[in-house]
């Protein structure tokens, strides 16, 4: 996973309650399990509009997306974050985002970041004109800051903060612990040679 520390780039606006994850990958592109190629497929319902936000420049470049109420609500589909990333978006900003899919962005180096609506109304307009729509992200500092030098502050579980900073997901943290884990199979073989070996490769590679 790509580690999350800056991120400098055009935001699109996308003014609309409710996108449920359908609507982000519709089900018709679940039938891969590679992550390479999404991106095309993106929004596939809405970009069919040729003035749909992310067919016009600047915005067909956008690596950050601001939308409204309840985003990426629906089914828990990881393709829908795999599809973002594949197109170049790495932060959503939303008022509030749906648990599942807030769970599933971290978990794939994407950042939500849950701001008041009244924030998310002043970064909405900025982002609308592309003379300001370039904005810039700091995990580190928390903040969102504008080409007009506002800056906004969010809040991010710090052990979530921690594993964007590094690109590491839960099997990362994982396979840190295997000398750990070395440890205790030597210890379990000593004791009950009987129960079967975990292979650490598996672990390793999947």
């Amino acid at each position: 996973m790509t580690p999350f520390t800056t991120l400098d780039a055009v935001a699109a606006p996308l003014p609309l309650s409710n996108i449920d994850t359908d609507k982000i990958l519709p089900a018709r592109f679940l039938k891969t399990i590679s992550r390479i190629g999404l991106g095309a497929a993106l929004f596939s319902t809405l970009r069919v509009e040729p003035g749909f936000v992310l067919n016009v420049v600047p915005w067909n470049s956008a690596g950050i997306l601001i939308a409204l109420e309840n985003f990426g609500c629906g089914s828990s589909r990881e393709h829908a974050p795999w599809a973002l990333l594949d197109f170049g978006i790495r932060c959503i900003i939303a008022p509030s985002i749906a648990d599942i899919f807030y769970n599933n962005c971290f978990k794939n180096g994407i950042l939500p970041i849950v701001l008041p609506s009244d924030h998310i109304e002043a970064l909405m307009c900025l982002a609308s004109e592309p003379a300001t729509a370039r904005m810039r992200i700091s995990l580190e500092a928390q903040t969102v800051t504008t080409l007009v030098d506002s800056k906004f502050f969010f809040d991010v579980d710090a052990g979530r903060k921690k594993d964007l900073l590094a690109g590491i997901d839960e099997i990362g943290r994982s396979l840190k612990l295997m000398p750990e884990i070395d440890s205790f199979e030597a210890e379990r073989r000593a004791q009950a040679p009987w129960f079967p070996q975990i292979d650490a490769t598996i672990l390793a590679h999947g």
